[in-house]
């Protein structure tokens, strides 16, 4: 966890690239092929953009959820985790080495995501007790390219699903009182802008996702409809501090 000067600092070089809200109701309907609790997020242009090649991987999730669940080391605790799936449309296999950032707007504190060994496991039997999606945290997804899914012919009729990978970005240190907060996703483009800081020194900024959430109900409430999703917007933001993503076994 980061105070409030680390959340400054990340918000500060941010440019708002678009935002799209939740449907109007009646329009909920997921697309083909995305499951009814899953929300798709747009990939939008920006006239930050620096060139026209700029990639972006498709992004799915849900709306974060809570579990009480063993730490090692610390304990019976709450664990938020996002679950979300990647697919790559952009006819080039594509390394994706995710950053995600959850920023406690009311609380003003930075929390990276961690890699816990044992949580993800719980996550596991939760969303997936097949194994049949093979869900991936934030250290082993970058290990392989996601791979090319190559959906529609040349007269964009469709001739395939997505290939997604699926993977959880896992936190333990959220205030249970914090109810205003966003998700930043680092990763899922190459867009990047260079900009001069107040020091004079070149500051990069590189494409990202916020997703936007508000926290509703008693704070030992870990039902699933207490998160309301507000929406998503793609910004340039400074990228946070390099993590050491080799997770202990321990976790």
């Amino acid at each position: 966890m980061k105070r409030i000067g680390a959340l400054l600092a990340l918000l500060a070089c941010t440019t708002v690239v678009g935002i799209a809200q939740q449907p109007p109701a009646g329009q909920n309907v997921p697309p083909v092929g995305v499951g009814f609790n899953e929300r798709v997020v747009e990939k939008l242009a920006s006239p930050e953009d620096r060139e026209a090649n700029i990639w972006m991987l498709d992004f799915h999730f849900k709306d974060p959820r809570a579990i009480r669940t063993e730490v090692p080391g610390k304990g019976t605790k709450v664990v938020w985790y996002l679950w979300y799936q990647v697919s790559n449309a952009t006819g080039e296999p594509r390394n994706f080495n995710p950053r995600f950032v959850w920023l406690c707007h009311d609380e003003n504190t930075v929390h990276n995501d961690q890699v816990l060994h044992t949580v993800q496991k719980e996550v596991q039997k939760k969303e997936d007790e097949q194994n049949i999606l093979d869900i991936q945290n934030s250290w082993t997804i970058s290990k392989k390219p996601i791979p090319v899914s190559k959906e529609f012919d040349n007269n964009g009729n469709r001739i395939a699903f997505p290939l997604r990978v699926t993977g959880v970005a896992t936190w333990d240190d959220i205030n249970p009182k914090s109810t205003q907060f966003s998700i930043l996703v680092f990763g899922l483009s190459n867009g990047f802008t260079k900009v001069d800081g107040p020091d004079g020194k070149e500051i990069v900024r590189v494409k990202t996702l916020q997703l936007n959430f508000k926290r509703i109900g008693d704070d030992d409430n870990l039902k699933a409809e207490q998160v309301k999703f507000i929406g998503y917007k793609w910004i340039y933001a400074t990228t946070p501090d390099p993590l050491d993503m080799e997770p202990s076994k321990k976790k």
